[in-house]
């Protein structure tokens, strides 16, 4: 037996409800000179009982997970004996009420023609009825799934691009190493040693598709004190989380990008280098990251949005967010580049 749906039995039931009024609407609509209280006291009773003996039977029996009936001969006769069982009980008990009311159910003279047609109304109403939630428990079902098979997608897209950033960002750290190792062995040394370490806390990090906002910093963290041993003087950062932000969840290495981009585009070309610095703040229910650079500035040469992090965080945003999130370019009057990320906050 399966766990009752309370919730979904109330919203069901005055479904049914507001079919059974529409049914007596429409038996007074045909017949204006009799009383409406007789067919709302029926329609009302038999469709109430026909609702309970399809809707618990679906409870007791095993259901299809596509559309919560019972399979094959078992849903017809569920359907077929509910609505037999629905007209003779409710028909009895509506039959007393009206006559406890002094409303005459019945015309004598045209009793078979009214329980040949009542016969027929409750046949095709329950009919009806029960197809159209049968149909509704199917569309739910569908719904539901591909709800699930986006969510996988959106999954091993995401699972796709990290696996493509973190090869990115390796290949360019070992040719920074490569360099280093024929003009400044010391320095490349040291740059292997922050390499290692690098890796080693990002090997032992989960491989969830999401983290918190205190380990995508902590990650640039170790990012860039890598790069400040090839970079030396020439690099300057800083890293502003405020302590109530660092829970925040978000896609792993959604920032990592920004920050290679900032320093392979911005900073390492200018032979003075520069700064950079990373923000996370609150702007109502959005989070907002702000990741800007002193450096080169975008050039017709290295056109905004073209680069191989820009895209691949774009995507990330739209797989996780939707249009609820977006990325701002700005190039400011001094020269530089800012890079502000903005989505909703959990």
């Amino acid at each position: 037996m399966k766990t009752i749906d309370w919730p979904d039995k109330r919203r069901t039931y005055f479904q049914v409800l507001a079919f059974a009024l529409f049914v007596a609407a429409l038996q007074y609509a045909f017949l204006p000179e009799r009383s409406f209280g007789p067919p709302l006291v029926y329609s009302f009773f038999i469709a109430s009982i026909t609702w309970a003996v399809i809707d618990f039977g679906r409870d007791l029996l095993a259901g299809s997970d596509e559309t919560g009936w019972p399979r094959g001969w078992r849903g017809i006769a569920l359907v077929v004996g509910a609505i037999a069982v629905g007209y003779l009980l409710g028909s009895a008990i509506a039959g007393r009420l009206c006559s406890v009311f002094g409303w005459q159910a019945v015309d004598a003279g045209s009793r078979e023609d009214l329980l040949r047609s009542s016969i027929l109304i409750t046949l095709l109403a329950g009919m009806a009825a029960s197809y159209y939630f049968y149909s509704k428990g199917k569309s739910a079902y569908l719904e539901r799934k591909m709800g699930e098979a986006r969510r996988q997608a959106d999954e091993a897209r995401l699972r796709l691009l990290e696996s493509q950033l973190e090869p990115h960002m390796l290949f360019n750290t070992l040719a920074n190493l490569r360099a280093l190792i024929a003009t400044d062995p010391p320095r490349a040394t040291a740059m292997l040693d922050r390499m290692i370490a690098y890796l080693r806390a990002t090997l032992a990090a989960s491989r969830a598709t999401t983290h918190s906002l205190q380990a995508e910093f902590d990650r640039l963290h170790d990012y860039l004190e890598l790069m400040a041993v090839r970079m030396g003087p020439r690099l300057r950062y800083s890293l502003e989380l405020p302590p109530e932000l660092a829970a925040q969840p978000l896609p792993a290495l959604l920032l990592q990008p920004l920050v290679e981009n900032a320093i392979l585009h911005g900073l390492e070309p200018k032979v003075a280098g520069g700064s950079l610095h990373v923000v996370a703040h609150r702007n109502g229910a959005l989070l907002t990251l702000v990741v800007s650079d002193t450096g080169m500035g975008y050039t017709p040469a290295t056109p905004a949005g073209s680069g191989f992090g820009l895209a691949q965080v774009r995507e990330r945003l739209l797989s996780t967010y939707g249009a609820q999130a977006a990325l701002d370019l700005a190039t400011p009057p001094g020269g530089g580049t800012i890079v502000t990320l903005s989505f909703p906050a959990a």
